[in-house]
């Protein structure tokens, strides 16, 4: 084990120094990184060679790792990385460290080698003089116009480490959200794909050797068994045939949604589902009202953040809605007026944001807002799955409940006749 001194900034932003014990320079930056603590500066204890995280000016690829070979971005890196990566950006500049050299040991210590990769290009390129959020819009699949937006804000208001801040509490707030949502409809999924394989395996292998004894002993089989034999040899004969057909409507329907009109049809249909469609609501309006808020207490004007919003919203149903907002508010009205026009957002709503534009509270009310659309996304889920868990079974039951009636009417007409 080797010895290497460190000076370094912590999460919450206060220095720290001291000695930490590791088998080599990585694995020091590694422990560190795991605890937290984000080095500066970092070399042997013996008073060998100093291994600075910021490489020699004349130098950049000292430290910056080399470039990968070409790969597409945004493949194998996952949106909690990024999530992380601004969590620890907001740190780093909140204790006063230099962009290159804050990505530089962010470089570092990152385990994903395509996001070490996309960060060590961030700092070769803002080295060679350009901006930080004009280094992040040459990766728009990970860095979308959300986050350049709120980035070229802060560095023009010079606030960038708070804007940071800002955008690593709405990213961890979106992931949270996604997860709770992903959580909830998981155990509705595996009852439903448990039933389904069960009901295959039943209707392709165990039937049909069943139904074929059954065949031998009576001449006439029960309608029920007859309706269940028929569609067990459909599936068992043309298994094949219908995979296809399931994959190419799969592509075909892919394809379709890929398109502007699809997209848009589909989002139409999201919003119409019931019980689903007022949750994709409240969750659309809760990403607008979060958004929106989070863009104007960074500094965003309201025009410039409803135009980021609209292309950010994620349904092109609402973001129409939003760009005729946007089109009245160029006009010189209130954001209220327009939204209650549209009749998207509940009366009360409504009220809470204009009493914020009349009190410049506006990025605090739209915040609220944001929490309460999302009390009423959580409460739709619920209830949404506390009524699809249920549903799932009973379908899976039913058809279950259906082939053993079908297997056991030829078995009790066969009773009767021995009798």
């Amino acid at each position: 084990m080797n010895a290497f001194r460190y000076q370094a900034v912590a999460a919450n932003g206060t220095p720290a120094q001291g000695v930490i014990e590791a088998e080599d320079r990585k694995a020091a930056l590694r422990v560190l990184q795991q605890r937290g603590i984000y080095p500066s500066l970092l070399e042997p204890q013996g008073g060998g060679a100093a291994a600075v995280v910021r490489p020699a000016a004349g130098n950049p690829a000292a430290t910056v790792p080399a470039a990968a070979p070409a790969r597409r971005f945004g493949t194998g890196i996952k949106r909690k990385e990024i999530t992380a990566l601004t969590r620890e950006m907001a740190a780093l500049l909140g204790a006063a460290i230099p962009i290159p050299q804050a990505l530089e040991g962010l470089a570092e210590g990152e385990e994903n080698p395509v996001l070490r990769t996309v960060v060590g290009q961030l700092s070769e390129s803002v080295r060679k003089g350009a901006s930080f959020s004009a280094a992040l819009e040459e990766h728009p699949r990970l860095f979308g116009k959300l986050y350049s937006s709120m980035v070229r804000v802060g560095e023009e208001a010079g606030v960038l480490p708070k804007v940071m801040n800002d955008l690593a509490q709405l990213l961890e707030h979106e992931d949270e959200m996604r997860s709770e949502v992903v959580s909830a409809v998981a155990y509705p999924a595996f009852v439903l794909g448990f039933g389904i394989l069960t009901v295959t395996i039943l209707m392709t292998v165990v039937l049909p050797k069943l139904f074929g004894m059954l065949q031998d002993m009576l001449t006439v089989l029960p309608l029920p068994t007859r309706v269940l034999l028929a569609v067990s040899g459909g599936l068992q004969s043309y298994w094949p045939y219908l995979l296809i057909l399931l994959v190419a409507a799969g592509f075909g329907l892919r394809a379709y949604l890929i398109t502007a009109e699809g997209a848009r049809r589909a989002d139409q249909v999201k919003l119409r589902i019931p019980l689903m469609g007022a949750m994709f609501r409240a969750a659309a309006l809760s990403r607008f009202a979060r958004t929106l808020g989070t863009l104007v207490k960074s500094g965003v004007s309201l025009l410039p953040a409803l135009k980021i919003v609209e292309n950010t919203i994620g349904n092109q149903i609402i973001a129409g809605m939003i760009a005729q907002v946007a089109e009245e508010t160029r006009g010189g009205d209130s954001l209220a007026a327009p939204l209650r026009k549209l009749g998207i957002f509940p009366k009360t709503v409504i009220q809470m944001i204009a009493v914020g534009e009349e009190t410049g509270r506006l990025d605090e009310m739209l915040l609220k807002v944001a929490d309460i659309e999302e009390r009423h996304m959580r409460a739709r889920t619920k209830t949404m799955i506390s009524l699809l868990a249920p549903i799932m079974i009973l379908v899976v039951g039913a058809l279950v409940g259906f082939m053993v009636i079908a297997l056991l009417l030829p078995i009790f007409q066969m009773s009767r006749a021995v009798h």
